[in-house]
């Protein structure tokens, strides 16, 4: 039964007690505002709890349910009792669920974007994006739900058939970040629900708030009791290496740094009797490349986009620009110039705010020490390389650093924040060869109008995405994933739905 028309009808206004002051934010729904954890279809309290702050102002957006290991261990067994039943229902059902859902996130966009900036600091309008992203994942795998296809294999005797299925792996431990809550885990709930599987999540300790609003969400649109758990946690390092070694826990899906995921493989590997199936999205240290026959306006553009978006905190950030000696000057001084007179910092619900802070003052602190390293070394920042600190402890200048090299420490780190560090080169091998001189390939990108020129790159570039004339290379249809240590799998499209099953093989002689 479909449940989810009475969400749309309520309208309300939640007021939340900061620690500084009273701030009246609108809700058009209060039951969005979850701070409780979601274990076996009911929405539980504990004795402890832990805040949730807005990185913008320092103010206390919420204090939220803090589980313990038992309180997962609880979860897990719900989930497996949950996941005998939820594997028998049909595409079409887990499809209606999906769309269901999809379309409950479009209906309370505006409620759900709150929330993303509250706990996030990003601006309203990139919230307002993240939940389109997120309902995208929803809507694409309410029809790939029903495309689970096996195959008939021609048997080697006239009374011998053979074919394959597709069928789910149970319940699925999920660890999403704090940069793009909603959207991190809608790229992973999406394929795990559509194919039949459970999942018990624990999201990012920043960022709960747009994790727990999905668990209800979920409710609404059909999803039976157990088959998605969400259980808020200050507790990373111990439910992390829980659910690693949980021998009910059938695949592990993570998205965070390359170090975390080399840890939580080992432990699936040392800590479980079982073999798990692993889904892992790390670190990027992506190149963008800008030869000398680009559109030098498309590439500034680009460079806008995909290096400023969320401050600089995503795992597709152009990391390093490389720029044609022969434009150098040109696109650094453009640049310059459009950060100048587009962008402005602040707290992500004023009006007119284009960029947001860092999630904390460990990021700031980070990023100042890479670009003082650069300095140090014979970088120059153009614009911005300090603190904003008049506007608050966790926002960073933008900034454009030219005359970097590789002896400086932010060619080879993911800076993770607001810098964009320029190199000049001569050659297409003398940059590819910078391009892939690094141990992590995520995303990769180059601006060129020559086709020969682009296909011989592409195929070059040790990414596993790559954007071509643009910076903007993320979409449910794509398949997301990186090589080297970047992570394993994709995400996303008709391969992302694939590694939340088992492939079974099935020769049947009458």
């Amino acid at each position: 039964m479909i449940r989810y028309s009475s969400l749309l009808s309520r309208k309300s206004t939640y007021i939340i007690r900061l620690s500084k002051r009273y701030f009246s934010q609108s809700f058009d729904d209060s039951d969005l505002f979850r701070t409780k954890a979601l274990i076996n279809g009911k929405w539980v309290s504990k004795p402890n709890c832990f805040k949730v702050s807005n990185p913008s102002t320092q103010e206390v957006v919420a204090q939220v349910t803090d589980c313990e290991l038992s309180d997962y261990e609880e979860a897990i067994a719900a989930a497996k009792v949950a996941f005998d039943k939820f594997r028998h229902t049909t595409p079409d059902e887990r499809s209606q669920m999906l769309e269901n859902l999809g379309n409950l996130l479009v209906e309370n966009k505006e409620d759900l974007a709150r929330l993303i900036t509250m706990e996030n600091g990003k601006p309203f309008s990139d919230s307002l994006g993240e939940v389109a992203y997120s309902a995208s994942y929803f809507r694409w795998f309410s029809q790939e739900a029903v495309r689970v296809y096996g195959t008939i294999i021609p048997g080697p005797a006239s009374n011998k058939q053979m074919f394959a299925v597709r069928q789910p792996l149970g319940v699925v431990g999920i660890m999403t970040p704090w940069n793009f809550p909603s959207a991190m885990l809608a790229r992973k709930i999406a394929p795990a629900l559509a194919t039949g599987n459970t999942c018990v999540i624990k999201p990012a300790s920043e960022t709960p708030l747009s994790a727990l609003v999905l668990g209800w969400l979920c409710q609404q649109a059909g999803f039976p009791a157990g088959s998605c758990n969400i259980l808020p946690t200050s507790k990373s390092a111990e439910v992390g290496k829980l659910l690693c070694g949980h021998d009910l826990i059938k695949k592990i899906t993570f998205t965070g740094s390359t170090r975390v995921g080399r840890l939580l493989m080992k432990q699936c590997s040392q800590d479980s009797k079982i073999i798990k199936k692993i889904s892992m999205e790390l670190g990027g240290n992506a190149p963008f490349i800008i030869f000398s026959d680009a559109d030098l306006e498309k590439a500034v553009d680009g460079i806008i986009g995909c290096k400023f978006r969320q401050s600089g905190q995503t795992c597709v950030c152009a990391n390093r620009i490389f720029v044609h000696k022969d434009v150098y000057d040109e696109v650094a001084q453009r640049l310059v110039d459009r950060i100048a007179k587009t962008f402005k910092l602040g707290d992500g619900f004023n009006d007119n705010v284009t960029h947001g802070p860092l999630i904390s003052n460990a990021a700031v602190e980070k990023v100042s020490a890479l670009v003082e390293d650069a300095k140090q070394k014979g970088a120059t920042a153009l614009i911005g390389g300090k603190k904003a600190e008049a506007l608050g402890p966790f926002f960073y200048r933008p900034t454009v650093l030219t005359n970097v090299n590789k002896t400086m420490d932010i060619f080879h780190t993911e800076i993770f924040g607001p810098v964009a560090s320029l190199i000049k080169f001569e050659s297409t091998d003398e940059v590819l060869e910078m391009a892939n001189d690094t141990d992590v390939g995520l995303a990769g990108y180059f601006y060129t109008k020559d086709i020969g020129k682009a296909h011989d790159v592409a195929l070059k570039m040790e990414t596993g995405i790559i954007g071509i004339n643009t910076g903007a290379v993320s979409d449910a249809a794509l398949p997301f994933g990186g090589v080297k240590n970047s992570g394993l799998g994709k995400e996303g499209s008709k391969f992302g739905i694939e590694d939340y099953t088992e492939l079974k093989a099935i020769v049947l002689q009458p």
